[in-house]
């Protein structure tokens, strides 16, 4: 069976293809477009098919739009209750009139598409089953969270034999990621998209207002929650964008943060207790807040912890075309990474070199050359493979540097035009991560824990050591990342340190790189002193 999965509902447009179980392909449309987030400036990004990563995808896999069997859209707009308190019926009309004539949108798109195998799934749905059936276990709790789908905001429920069971679900206007958003824009951030500075900036602070948090958000004991209307002003003024940073601003993001764990501690326990599973999966924008995550894995009643690594809208693409597939029968096997997007032959990256009249060299081995780079204090932006499904850099499209050296945040922060309070975040072998890193789960291939970092190793590796003693580790195993693990073993025996760091290779207010050309781009743009693309090194002079 040959099913598309398509998101183009509130943000992060994608498409994903999964064919007989297996998933074949998946990319947001950002990566083409280059675009943020898939955002134009107008009031929702909903009204944009990911036309691009939908034909790549099926370019990918050799397939027509005529042999599809069928395209799941991850929005239902019948589900929706235009009468909601905080919900502009005018905009949810124009929104949900777009959504129901997806069919023919899609059919304009890709030429020979029959629209009638087009179907809508649940938002939360897409999300649960993004996370669920593409879990490395079978049988699992599944507890998804985020700003809104059509007119709830949760889902907690559980997957046996690939079928869902939903057991509870929060109607809006209650909702932990809108809450958040909130908290975001008051702190002077892009709403609905920069809440992970939140959870940066929260590090700095104290919880001293989550006595008063306990009352505006709480569990009601049957698996949903209340999330009260928050004057933010009361703690801490509103910030503007370009304004200064207040310890009242970092004292609320604790508080805030520190509340939405103990919410969600709380949801675990309840759906613990109703599933009875060893096992919990995650998704939904909520998932991608990665000390939250921690603390469900470290405090929470469930043996293990797995997160989506797609957990944002974008995932809800490869959740819907999974459920359509389970649906039909057909079981899903487990995401074996999140490296689903473009990749390159070596001829074609050559070319791309040539045309752009570079000096570039082809070394023996790319991995100890970057590795000598690295230990000599250079900055690498590292192009390698398929690009990755995923807010988060996996060792495919990184900038890499030494992590011994403490100037080299500011040196990342000032190529990515990052504030200055934001964490860098370190990659691993596997089999050493243990020794430098604890309390987060191991292995944590996907950058969506935070690991504290050990006493003995700090002070060695103070680039990604955050001001709170943890880091966000990525682990390298060498049976799925061997040029990675090469890298890191070549950069130890230099350096005796068996990690370096390991961010995004884009910068700021730009999608991270995927192709060949935007890599020459942010090279070119951006003081990175090496580029190693495929098999290719070009050096700045």
């Amino acid at each position: 069976m040959r099913v598309l999965g398509v998101n183009a509902v509130f943000h992060d447009p994608a498409a994903a293809l999964v064919v007989d179980g297996e998933i074949v392909a998946a990319a947001e449309e950002e990566r083409f477009n280059r675009r943020k987030h898939g955002k134009r400036p107008v009031p929702f990004s909903a009204w944009e098919l990911p036309e691009q990563a939908m034909a790549w995808c099926l370019r990918t896999a050799g397939i027509a739009p005529e042999e599809l069997d069928a395209v799941g859209y991850s929005y239902d707009p019948s589900l929706v209750d235009h009468d909601l308190p905080g919900i502009d019926p005018g905009w949810e009309e124009l929104r949900t009139t777009y959504v129901r004539r997806a069919p023919s949108f899609l059919k304009t798109a890709l030429p020979g598409l029959e629209p009638g195998i087009v179907r809508f799934v649940r938002h939360h749905v897409a999300h649960a089953a993004s996370a669920a059936l593409a879990a490395p276990f079978g049988d699992t709790a599944v507890l998804i969270a985020d700003g809104r789908g059509e007119s709830t905001s949760y889902l907690a429920g559980e997957y046996r034999d690939g079928k869902l069971e939903e057991l509870a679900s929060q109607r809006l206007p209650h909702s932990l990621g809108l809450t958040y958003e909130e908290l975001t824009a008051h702190l002077g951030f892009a709403r609905s998209s920069d809440e992970y500075k939140v959870m940066a900036l929260a590090s700095y602070g104290t919880p001293r207002f989550l006595p008063e948090f306990e009352d505006l958000l709480y569990t009601t004991g049957d698996g949903g929650f209340r999330t009260e209307k928050i004057d933010w002003s009361r703690f801490a003024p509103a910030r503007a964008a370009d304004g200064g940073m207040l310890p009242e601003h970092a004292d609320l993001a604790a508080s805030v943060q520190r509340r939405l764990e103990d919410v969600l501690l709380e949801l675990a326990g309840w759906l613990h207790e109703r599933t009875g599973q060893r096992n919990l999966a995650l998704a939904g924008g909520i998932a991608l807040n990665c000390v939250a995550n921690t603390r469900l894995h470290a405090e929470g009643p469930f043996d293990r912890v797995w997160v989506q690594p797609a957990s944002g809208d974008a995932g809800t693409a490869l959740g819907c075309a999974l459920q359509l597939a389970a649906d039909a029968g057909e079981p899903a096997a487990p995401m074996a990474g999140a490296d689903l997007g473009r990749e390159w032959t070596d001829d074609e990256l050559e070319a791309w070199l040539r045309r752009a009249k570079l000096r570039y060299e082809r070394p023996r081995d790319v991995a100890t050359t970057v590795a000598d780079a690295l230990a000599g204090d250079a900055i690498v932006a590292w192009f390698q493979g398929r690009a990755e499904f995923g807010p988060r850099a996996l060792g495919h499209r990184s900038l890499l540097a030494h992590p011994g050296k403490p100037e080299n945040l500011d040196r990342l922060n000032a190529v990515k035009g990052r504030e200055t309070f934001r964490p860098i975040a370190p990659m691993v072998r596997l089999d050493r991560a243990a020794e430098l890193f604890g309390r987060g789960p191991i292995p944590s291939p996907y950058m969506l824990f935070v690991h504290d970092v050990a006493e003995a190793w700090r002070d060695r590796i103070p680039a990604v050591t955050h001001v709170d003693g943890t880091a966000r580790i990525q682990t390298v195993d060498p049976d799925a990342e061997p040029l990675l693990a090469s890298m890191l073993d070549a950069f130890e025996a230099r350096t005796g340190l068996p990690t370096v760091v390991n961010t995004s290779l884009n910068t700021a207010g730009r999608p991270m790189v995927d192709d060949p050309r935007d890599a020459l781009e942010c090279f070119g743009s951006s003081p990175v002193d090496i580029l190693a693309i495929g098999p290719f090194v070009v050096r700045r002079p």
